[in-house]
């Protein structure tokens, strides 16, 4: 029970999310879960209380000390810089700057990156002057507005070290990083448990390459096409599930090779058995008007720094679990029971499954409601929710604790080898960008990263 088994699919480096929409998702699963069993006794014990259910309090912690460490116990300001187009729809930045506001000394605001401005030298907004910065988009994000808007004064809070996370993360911020992994002649630099949850990964483009067993492979792009059930296709630097073609699901093997080699810039990488990361969840059928169990793909977010774990985010879906590819989240729970996370999951599903329709719509209709309040939406709309939590042990999260660890240190290993020249084979990123990343080197201060896993905790397809 104290083990999870399966692989990281990508990392990001950059500006993560997903950190508040897990306080969210328990907060409405507790009221849903209750709602649930006000007539039924469970005989499963689960919490979905634990601290790590609920990452944004460590992130907000961390920007905290951020801030701390730069002026001391002197008041300032914390910015959260995100696309205009986004301030009114993405929840979680409006709940961060909230958050921080409420921090004795410190004040919060949202902002778009346009509305900083330099006074008498200083990076401000309205007049007051910022301390720290979350900036919720990447570096190329970043110089396509500066290009549109002349975003100086965010410039240089770059320059300043103000931005978390730092921009000189960005280099290796590509999922390209895993083909350096999973290099058989860098073996002895990686942690053992990072490069055996790397899927084999290679950059996608006419060349010759070693294979996932280290084969010699002549032609790259006819060896995909060959074996494309087992492969998977998908932007270098792309979010949200964009541009990403999955082998046996997206059958058009010529057109979605045409396709990653006009767009350019994409990795192929093995395909992680989908059995291995998908779990049944109870849900309601409204037009035969049963409860019905249904398998669903559930990948699991884990956010952490410097000084471990903040915590983690629980999706489910179809492939892939984006929320902006039209995925959900699930609520997650700790169990405290003495039985394996597979029967725990099972007498649960049982139990919902069990329920008569009319008292699990009821308990739907209230999940939606409480969504509404929340303001829980995505660029799509509204965020779906599963109704039966993801189960994990205190064991299990242990050993998460050590594999985010290895992470974190083998990201600064990467660093290391892109400052020293070593990436420059397979980091395209233009010399404008490049620069800005110079600007502002990592080595380990403050960030927030984020691996998605493709994991089993025991109740995975057997």
């Amino acid at each position: 029970m104290d083990q999870f088994i399966g692989y990281h699919s990508e990392w990001n480096l950059g500006s993560p999310g997903g950190w508040d929409y897990q306080r969210i998702t328990q907060e409405i699963a507790k009221a849903v879960w209750k709602k649930l069993f006000q007539n039924t006794s469970m005989d499963v014990d689960i919490d979905f209380d634990h601290p790590q259910l609920y990452p944004v309090h460590g992130f907000v912690k961390m920007l905290t000390e951020s801030h701390r460490l730069r002026e001391g116990q002197n008041p300032g300001l914390i910015a959260v810089v995100a696309e205009e187009e986004t301030l009114e729809d993405v929840v979680e930045n409006r709940n961060l700057a909230a958050q921080l506001d409420a921090v004795a000394g410190l004040s919060g605001a949202l902002m778009a990156p346009h509305e900083l401005e330099l006074e008498n030298g200083r990076v401000c907004w309205q007049g007051q002057p910022v301390s720290i910065i979350f900036m919720d988009f990447n570096t190329d994000v970043l110089l396509n507005l500066h290009r549109k808007q002349n975003l100086t004064p965010l410039l240089q809070a770059v320059r300043e070290g103000r931005v978390v996370n730092p921009r000189g993360t960005e280099p290796i911020n590509v999922k390209s990083m895993f083909e350096i992994v999973t290099d058989p002649q860098h073996r002895d630099r990686f942690h053992k448990e990072t490069i055996e949850r790397t899927p084999w990964t290679r950059q996608f483009y006419p060349r010759r390459a070693l294979g996932p067993n280290g084969e010699d492979i002549p032609d790259l792009i006819e060896w995909t096409r060959a074996n494309w059930d087992n492969l998977v296709l998908k932007p270098e630097r792309g979010y949200s599930g964009k541009g990403v073609r999955v082998g046996g699901i997206n059958p058009e093997t010529d057109d979605i090779i045409e396709m990653a080699l006009k767009t350019g810039d994409y990795i192929v990488q093995e395909k992680i058995d989908l059995d291995l990361w998908a779990e049944t969840l109870p849900e309601l059928d409204m037009e035969t008007r049963w409860v019905v169990e249904t398998r669903y793909q559930t990948d699991f977010r884990c956010l952490f720094g410097a000084e471990g774990m903040f915590g983690f985010l629980g999706r489910y879906g179809d492939v892939p679990t984006n929320v902006g590819s039209g995925g959900g989240v699930q609520p997650l729970a700790v169990l405290r029971s003495d039985m394996s996370v597979r029967e725990a999951t099972d007498r649960l599903n049982a139990a919902i499954l069990n329920m008569d329709y009319g008292e699990v719509l009821e308990a739907v209709e209230l999940q939606k409601k409480l969504a509404v309040a929340q303001q829980f939406t995505y660029l799509l709309g509204p965020i779906k929710i599963a109704l039966r939590p993801r189960l994990i042990t205190m064991g299990q999260m242990t050993a998460l604790e050590t594999y985010c660890g290895n992470i974190w240190s083998d990201c600064l290993t990467m660093e290391k080898m892109w400052e020293s020249g070593e990436l420059d084979h397979i980091i395209k990123i233009e010399p404008e960008e490049l620069e800005i990343a110079r600007s502002q080197p990592w080595n380990g201060s403050p960030a927030i990263l984020a691996s998605d896993g493709l994991f089993g905790f025991g109740a995975q397809i057997e």
